[in-house]
């Protein structure tokens, strides 16, 4: 696996952990089908949320939150809606959010991570057409 996978993978990790700390319930990690994938899915009572994850080593040019450009939201989506109608869950309510996951290196030399979760990052309406 290469370095910026596992650096991802780990930044995927942390906020799935930090979202049950926060009473989510993941339902999905990494879902796919022909529009994308969805790095996490997971539910709160009557809401399904769409979590994208961006990790980014600290000081990078482009904040983790501005990689998730419109043509990205439309993407999510489709993969959310091609998600709803798979999993039965048609009618629920839904969100998109952003997770930024910073990180540098640390004084003992290993990676220090930090994370701004972003709520109700975008919107796109996924309704059937």
């Amino acid at each position: 696996m290469s370095y910026q996978k596992e650096i991802g993978r780990i930044g995927e990790q942390l906020v799935a952990d930090w979202l049950k700390t926060k009473g989510y319930i993941i339902t999905k990690r990494n879902f796919s089908c022909g529009y994308g994938e969805i790095d996490i899915v997971a539910e709160r009572p009557k809401t399904v949320v769409f979590v994208e994850v961006k990790t980014r080593k600290e000081g990078s040019l482009i904040a983790p939150k501005d990689a998730v450009s419109k043509s990205k939201q439309i993407k999510l989506a489709k993969t959310a809606k091609t998600f709803l109608a798979r999993a039965y869950m048609k009618n629920m309510p839904y969100r998109f959010d952003v997770a930024e996951v910073t990180y540098k290196k640390g004084e003992d030399g290993l990676p220090k991570y930090s994370l701004n979760y972003i709520k109700n990052a975008f919107y796109c309406n996924i309704s059937e057409d």
